[in-house]
């Protein structure tokens, strides 16, 4: 099935800016392909180190030719919910290897950092650049050069997009991504944000705050919000690199179990051995991230991947762009309401009908491109369906179910939330920056006030304790950008801003840092470009300028006549407390050269 010819029009104008780009790199990824089955090329010595663990009749099959090998790449650790499930999971596919005819091998770990646990910490500041890294890590997995396929294990923020540039860094290969699924619904993500806004008022205490939150965050998962964790498995889903319905099933279930499985025997049935050769690279295109962007949009979900998207579609030579994102948002309604931008979790968007229904729908309103290829096969429409265990103990699959189960968390198409998407670009004087809108009433998205500039979420913190916010301002938060110290989030201020909107103040943040999949109630133009550090606008801003953000209009201003402002300096300020201690200065290099937020915040070439 096609798209609607405005959906057309913009994936051919970016297929236009990437020709030079995406063909060099499908160039590449074809003499990849071309050496054939990879352990052919190693020496004698090069093999035996390869296999020496393996059993006897795996190095048997793997001395030849003709058994497909499938390299598991995994963000396994058990500290963090998300990824503990994951210890299971490589005998599993194990199994399910041999019982196709293939032998699987962990290929290598790559790290998983969670950004719940380094909030306000300054660990955060190695957040963002662990993308990178994680995208390094699995390509030292990868580069023994042992593997006829690989399937990426991972799920929270920066690890899927970091293995995804991996993936397509080894684009001749098949990659299949295998979620763990989410933790079942625990204290509401509503109630847990009420006692946090108590908290900061000084009305409850730590033991309280401390109770809520672990009734929140309660077993192996990932977070039930709809932040960037979760907005991952759905960007994998309806980018076909997930098999049909995998995303949102709980893990420790037979199902999820079952899913897991299937997942290694697909991928083990596109590899260049058999007869539906599927490389990753060749797969992903301009429309698949064109899909993802609506998917993005028609869910509310992270502003994260206004800059991870953009990274991933570089992997494979494929420029996207904020306006490309904006102009998509501009006709992609939000069918989904998920906490922050409604009171339901991820679980009951699955129970709703979840992303098979949200994908028939946008499939049947020409928003997506039904022809692409999938790891499934050709085209999205077997996508529309919900995944089942079957009594003999496999997947099977239905058709979507005709009517969501509940329309306040997820709506057809022809009774959407709102006519355009969760996030919005905004540009002016200041710079360009991301909204997430979805979670702002719209009474909230416009907002005139004088500046309150600060350099830190701690600073922020200080005012509201002595007293000094009770009043309409915007926060202005610079030197927070990438080159400056990482572009950590700065969650710290969403109960703080929180707090003093609920008590009939007109409030909004302007930072160069961001706020992730979780941006809340409080207008936040995020991701401001240029940052301070390079001399952007915010780093120009004094305290009473006047600054204008209309996330309607899609602009965001400050009143400072245009021979004045470029007359301001921007401040010099000591960064080198952000430089050093819980690993900080190992990033050094990564800081240097980290890109523009609008260019991914990459700290390496990836060829668009």
């Amino acid at each position: 099935m096609t798209a609607r010819s405005d959906i057309e029009a913009i994936t051919e104008r970016i297929r236009e800016r990437s020709r030079a780009s995406r063909e060099l790199y499908l160039e590449r990824i074809e003499q990849a392909a071309g050496r054939g089955v990879h352990r052919s090329v190693l020496s004698c010595g090069n093999l035996a180190h390869g296999f020496a663990a393996c059993a006897p009749l795996e190095k048997t099959e793997l001395a030849g030719d003709t058994v497909p090998n499938l390299g598991i790449i995994t963000s396994y650790n058990d500290m963090l919910s998300a990824h503990q499930p994951f210890e299971t999971f490589p005998q599993l596919i194990k199994q399910a290897a041999r019982e196709a005819g293939g032998i699987a091998q962990v290929a290598g770990g790559v790290p998983a950092m969670c950004d719940g646990v380094t909030q306000g910490q300054p660990g955060m500041e190695l957040s963002l650049f662990s993308r990178d890294v994680i995208a390094m890590a699995a390509a030292v997995g990868l580069s023994h050069n042992m593997f006829d396929a690989a399937v990426f294990l991972g799920v929270c923020d920066k690890i899927v997009p970091g293995l995804v540039i991996a993936a397509l860094s080894f684009g001749h290969l098949p990659a299949v991504f295998i979620p763990a699924g989410p933790m079942t619904s625990g204290l509401p993500n509503d109630e847990k944000a009420k006692v946090r806004q108590l908290f900061a008022e000084g009305k409850v205490g730590r033991a309280e705050l401390l109770e809520a939150e672990s009734k929140s965050y309660h077993g192996p998962g990932t977070c039930t919000f709809y932040g960037t964790a979760n907005s991952n498995q759905m960007l994998m889903e309806i980018m076909g690199l997930h098999t049909p319905g995998a995303s949102f099933v709980n893990p420790g279930t037979p199902l999820r179990d079952a899913l897991t499985k299937e997942a290694a025997k697909r991928a083990l049935a596109i590899t260049a051995l058999g007869n539906a050769y599927t490389p990753v690279g060749r797969m992903i295109d301009e429309r698949s991230i064109v899909n993802g962007v609506v998917g993005l949009h028609a869910t509310g979900g992270s502003t994260n991947h206004t800059i991870h998207l953009i990274a991933m579609a570089a992997a494979a030579g494929i420029r996207l762009t904020w306006q490309d994102i904006s102009e998509l948002s501009d006709i992609t309604p939000l069918l989904a309401r998920v906490y922050p931008n409604g009171l339901a979790d991820v679980n009951h968007f699955h129970a709703a009908g979840g992303l098979g229904f949200l994908i028939r729908e946008l499939l049947d309103a020409g928003l997506l491109h039904g022809d692409v290829q999938t790891v499934w096969g050709e085209g999205l429409r077997p996508y529309a369906v919900e995944a089942k265990l079957g009594a003999d103990g496999a997947v099977q699959r239905e058709a979507a179910p005709e009517q969501s189960g509940d329309e306040k968390v997820l709506a057809p198409f022809a009774r959407a939330f709102q006519p355009n998407g969760g996030l919005k670009v905004l540009s002016g004087n200041v710079g360009h920056a991301v909204i997430k809108t979805s979670a702002v009433k719209p009474e909230r998205r416009f907002i005139e006030a004088p500046a309150v500039v600060l350099d830190s979420q701690q600073a922020l913190n200080d005012a509201f304790k002595a007293g000094e916010l009770d009043r309409d301002f915007v926060a202005v938060i610079r030197f927070q950008g990438p080159r400056a110290n990482g572009m950590p989030e700065l969650h710290k201020l969403t109960t703080i801003l929180g707090i003093l909107q609920d008590r009939g103040h007109k409030v909004a943040l302007v930072t160069d840092g961001r706020m992730s999949g979780a941006s809340g109630k409080v207008p936040a133009a995020i991701h401001v470009t240029p940052e301070a550090l390079e001399g952007g606008v915010i780093g120009k801003i004094c305290d009473g300028d006047m600054i204008r953000l209309d996330a309607e209009k899609g602009t965001l201003e400050v009143f400072v006549p245009e021979a004045e402002l470029k007359a301001r300096k921007v401040p010099l300020i000591d960064l080198t407390e952000n430089e050093y201690g819980f690993g900080r200065e190992l990033f050094a290099g990564f800081r240097q050269m980290a890109g523009r937020a609008d260019e991914g915040a990459r700290a390496f070439g990836l060829g668009a």
